[in-house]
């Protein structure tokens, strides 16, 4: 994809190249290690037109999503957070039981559930028929199917405009961009907000997090990029946050130009970026090099602990531990086994790597002398979870945005 999915600027050059890898979410069971699993390459590259990251390489959503086993309701933290967006929401905009608000990319209803608790009418959008059945459980209704210009007449006719659209987390998931804003503008009514929680690409710069980069993440995105999207369309972004969840992501909310006031926080954002220098190639070249000098350093760790005997195992199965497992070529030699406590990754294997995932209770039985923490991102609630094995002496490594142990 050397057209950048923003502007249409054909200057689209590579910027990170992580080689081949397998699909980040697709866990494998026991009677598909023996087939062949396809691979695709993995590269960023920089829009010299407008600023936007994207993937150079796009795989088809229908491979990655149609059934997913990413469930957000597994962490504690982020469903505790979903719920805070959820009341912030309500109370921001003076939501009541005439309004509704429509979650793209909806998963298992975390975030919607938490509308319910409101009052407010609620209305899922995510194509895992898997995951629509976990919402139905939560008492959330989820139309099944990919969000854009079609979908969205469909739902207005069925259920009305929407107050509020939210993405949390899957906007940069989204292909066709145009699309999907055509969708916005058919579905949301003309005083409406979009509401987009994201990983933001100054943190991930910030962090090293190139783990973060896997083929479900077409965009990186930045305000600036989003800002160009937007005004596309008839969009401006209103308003911005900075937020600490997932180490560093960012809260926009969009409206139809003159709709609301736009915040001075908004213009603050996007003049921090350029002086932080995400409008500049080199700045992304620097970031491929941090990540090549920590790979080194993970790897340098990994084999003096196996020189020594040391027993390693992992904890967390998301989609950026794969990015990371691969980058690095660990396999069962390395990391025995990964423990995670989502039901529907236990007793599957990596993508690529092929370690078995098990349930945390593992951890305790076997008492492994390392835990190497996948999902770095939620270290500190998995570090509490985990208190008995540090009690006897368990250690934790932290790949991400240093190496350390803890």
């Amino acid at each position: 994809m050397t057209t950048c999915i923003v502007c249409a600027g054909q200057e689209v050059a590579v910027s990170l190249d992580l080689g081949k890898t397998s699909l980040a979410n697709k866990f494998l069971s026991q009677e598909e290690l023996s087939r062949e699993e396809p691979i695709f390459p993995l590269r960023i590259g920089f829009c010299r037109s407008c600023g936007h990251v994207q993937l150079m390489e796009h795989v088809p959503p229908t491979a990655m999503f149609d059934e997913y086993l990413y469930i957000s309701s597994m962490s504690d933290t982020l469903r505790d957070h979903l719920h805070g967006l959820a009341t912030y929401v309500v109370k921001q905009f003076n939501l009541s039981a005439r309004d509704l608000v429509v979650d793209i990319g909806s998963n298992d209803g975390t975030l919607l559930s938490g509308f319910l608790r409101h009052g407010v009418r609620t209305l899922g959008v995510d194509p895992a028929a898997n995951l629509a059945r976990l919402a139905a459980e939560k008492g959330v209704n989820t139309h099944v199917g990919y969000f854009g210009a079609t979908t969205a007449r469909n739902l207005r006719d069925q259920h009305g405009d929407a107050s509020v659209i939210t993405s949390t987390n899957s906007f940069p998931h989204i292909p066709d961009l145009d699309d999907f804003m055509k969708g916005v503008d058919i579905l949301l009514k003309p005083d409406g907000r979009l509401v987009i929680e994201a990983h933001y690409l100054m943190d991930l710069i910030e962090q090293n997090a190139f783990d973060t980069i896997y083929h479900e993440h077409v965009s990186y995105w930045a305000l600036t990029p989003m800002s160009r999207l937007f005004e596309r369309h008839g969009f401006e972004i209103v308003d911005v946050e900075r937020l600490p969840i997932h180490h560093g992501q960012v809260r926009v909310t969009a409206a139809r130009r003159g709709a609301h006031e736009v915040a001075a926080g908004v213009g603050l954002g996007i003049r921090e970026e350029q002086t932080y220098g995400l409008g500049r190639f080199e700045t992304y070249t620097r970031f491929a090099d941090n990540a090549s000098q920590l790979r080194l350093e993970l790897i340098e760790l990994l084999d003096r602990l196996a020189s020594s005997g040391a027993r390693v195992a992992g904890y967390g199965a998301p989609a950026k531990g794969n990015t990371l497992l691969t980058f690095l070529g660990l396999d069962v030699r390395r990391i025995m086994y990964i423990a995670d406590r989502s039901p529907l990754k236990q007793n599957r294997y990596t993508p690529g790597t092929h370690i078995p995932v098990v349930a945390p209770d593992r951890i305790l039985t076997d008492q492994p002398d390392y835990v190497l923490l996948l999902a770095w991102n939620f270290a500190e609630e998995i570090m509490r979870q985990l208190a008995d094995y540090r009690l006897r002496g368990g250690r934790f490594i932290i790949p991400v945005p240093q190496v350390s142990i803890v």
